[in-house]
């Protein structure tokens, strides 16, 4: 088994992003995806954590804030209470001096706090504000409680998951926050391009629906077009046969897709079936889209008959897209996601062993691949080295001994 890859924080390294200062007031996985990206990146991202700290601090497995190390590496940490007016102006001061302000409050919450975008655009005319919420800042439902779990239902995405015969499922991962995080990465580059070209920043509305239903199928056009709703058919899809998973003779699941003539003929000649390629059920697509579950009987039959690992080695000799199901345990230890960085390991010690398992660096860039700067900061860590030279050392001290700065 090929040994995972070790990586170690340099606070020295240096990207792309680098000088570019990105104040987040944002809370749990959206905002904190969003500045990911940047501090991935090179961005000096300081996170402004109220006295309790993120709520994605408390997701914690086994007592280890997994969520909170994995998601927040790179960035600093200061903490503020922000009921104070004092805490307030000290979040303004850094707006002045930063290129990106990212908040994820209900909408009116920031205008409420004093922190407007129009005065701090005033203040500081280059700046990118990123306002991520559950349905956007304007529209009949913009006071409504944002979280990821209503959005994925919203958007059509659980109607269309699952199996025809039972319920609905929503993911079970954070799906709606991701892409609007993503989403919201893709689109403060643009705007900070915009700045850098015109010394015009502007507000970024980032909602939580928007992104997840825009990465959906046309299902407006469809119903438009067919006037019926998309069923849902597990891993089969509407569109080509055969796709699907299988289950393999000791447990294991495969996926196969062959969604092109030559790769289902491919396939059924890979399985002693090259009968069927001109068999009136399963020569087109659209017949074996029709006749999917006889088709599907017989490709599970062959697969069913055989272990997982002896399923792979056959179709891989044959060529065939398909592929291994994998948990987390697999994943663990597979040589493509170590290989290729997709998985490293970083110093740790609150983890067993003393190494914390993460992902590397999303997208990959030659020139420019992304850096391990620092690991996810402890509260309020950052305090002194941001908020001093902002504040000034007296006022900092003063805020500090008043109990506005803590940790």
């Amino acid at each position: 088994m090929a040994a995972m890859h070790r990586k170690s924080f340099d606070p020295s390294a240096k990207g792309a992003m680098d000088g570019v200062r990105v104040v987040d007031l944002s809370r749990l996985v959206a905002g904190n995806i969003l500045t990911k990206v940047f501090a991935d990146h090179g961005a000096e991202v300081i996170k402004v954590e109220p006295p309790e700290g993120d709520t994605l601090r408390a997701w914690r497995v086994g007592g280890v804030e997994t969520s909170w190390k994995t998601i927040c590496r790179n960035k600093k940490s200061i903490c503020l209470d922000l009921k104070s007016a004092e805490g307030i102006a000290a979040v303004r001061a850094l707006a002045q001096g930063a290129a990106m302000l990212v908040e994820s409050f209900r909408p009116g919450v920031l205008e409420a706090m004093g922190l407007d975008p129009t005065s701090l655009l005033a203040a500081n005319p280059r700046l990118v504000i990123a306002r991520v919420s559950g349905w956007g800042q304007d529209g009949p439902y913009r006071h409504k409680p944002g979280f990821g779990t209503l959005v994925e239902g919203y958007s059509g995405f659980a109607a269309i998951n699952g199996f025809e015969d039972r319920e609905p499922v929503l993911p079970p991962m954070f799906m709606g926050d991701a892409y609007a995080g993503l989403y919201g990465s893709a689109a403060a580059m643009i705007a900070l391009r915009h700045a850098e070209a015109t010394g015009q920043g502007q507000v970024i509305d980032i909602s939580l629906f928007e992104p997840l239903f825009s990465v959906l199928e046309p299902q407006v056009a469809n119903w438009r077009i067919t006037r019926k709703r998309k069923p849902r058919t597990g891993s089969r899809s509407t569109n080509t046969s055969p796709r699907n998973a299988y289950r393999t003779k000791d447990g294991g699941w495969v996926c196969l897709s062959a969604s092109t003539q030559g790769m289902t003929e491919k396939l059924l000649r890979s399985i002693g079936q090259e009968v069927l390629i001109t068999d009136p059920r399963f020569a087109n697509n659209p017949a074996r889209v029709k006749n999917w579950q006889e088709l599907d009987a017989i490709i599970g039959g062959f697969i069913g008959a055989r272990d997982l690992a002896e399923n792979l080695a056959h179709f891989d000799k044959a060529g065939v897209t398909i592929g291994p199901i994998m948990d987390t345990e697999m994943l663990d230890k597979d040589p493509y996601a170590i290989e290729r960085e997709a998985l490293i390991e970083v110093p740790d010690a609150d983890m067993p062993g003393g190494w914390l398992p993460m992902h590397g660096m999303v997208p990959r860039l030659s020139a420019t691949p992304g850096i391990l700067a620092r690991p996810a900061p402890k509260l309020g860590e950052h305090n002194t080295e941001v908020l001093e030279p902002a504040l000034g050392a007296a006022h900092f001290q003063k805020l500090r001994n008043g109990g506005v700065i803590r940790g």
